[in-house]
């Protein structure tokens, strides 16, 4: 629980721009999710009633959230009673990969990412409790899991080491481990919109590239250019007279 307090805190938005937007037939989920904190199952279902009976086309790009949260809007896409076409258009992580698995064709852009995990929460009290808790968090698991089974025919003991490792799959490797079923194109979109995101709770998250550093004989060329440039500049201003 503790990193997810983080991954929350971290990514809350500063501005008041609505967590779930729809226009045209898409709906567009790009943050945490949270009743409290960012998208929420009321948004959600608030976003689908007007297309109800008709096809969505439902984008993602989050790093995920409250589990129960999100089982709330997984129920709300399939009960939506038309098809649900779910596009990853920068990041699929914990929470918003079984959202995203909900539609009935998952897409997701070239660049993008998807990550499964273990379920996390926080827990205090006596050993009775401590394992009532484990015993809880097992149940979580075993229905993500399900889901990832039910989606990609993968066996149970592939399933829980993918989760246990904290995998991070591109999109070629979404594909081929079957979670998705369509890669598109727009990478540098994709790489940009999984970026923006703070990823520090989880343990294996892909590190930012880091910035090219210049090379020093460049600089040295570029510094005496500049200051042949300048020579060259005062060469041409008139003489001042004394």
């Amino acid at each position: 629980m503790k990193q997810l307090l983080q991954l929350l805190a971290t990514n809350a938005r500063a501005d008041k721009a609505p967590a779930i937007r729809a226009e045209a037939g898409k709906v567009y989920i790009y943050d945490v999710i949270d009743r409290d904190w960012g998208a929420s199952a009321k948004a959600l279902i608030d976003a689908l009633a007007p297309y109800a009976g008709q096809p969505v086309a439902l984008h993602i790009n989050s790093p995920g959230g409250d589990v129960f949260e999100a089982r709330a809007m997984v129920a709300a896409v399939r009960n939506h009673g038309a098809p649900v076409t779910t596009y990853i258009d920068g990041l699929a992580a914990s929470a918003a990969t079984y959202l995203a698995l909900a539609g009935d064709k998952v897409h997701i852009t070239d660049g993008g990412l998807f990550m499964v995990h273990n379920s996390w929460t926080l827990a205090w009290g006596n050993k009775h409790e401590m394992r009532s808790t484990a015993d809880l968090l097992d149940k979580i698991d075993g229905t993500i899991a399900n889901d990832y089974a039910r989606k990609t025919g993968a066996t149970a003991e592939q399933i829980a080491a993918w989760m246990d490792a904290e995998t991070w799959f591109t999109a070629a490797e979404a594909k081929a481990a079957g979670f998705v079923d369509e890669v598109s194109d727009g990478s540098d979109d994709a790489t940009k919109a999984a970026a923006r995101w703070n990823l520090s709770a989880y343990t294996n998250a892909p590190k930012p590239q880091p910035e090219p550093q210049p090379d020093a004989a460049e600089l040295a060329a570029q510094a005496d250019r500049l200051q042949r440039l300048n020579r060259s500049r005062l060469a041409l201003l008139p003489a001042t007279p004394n």
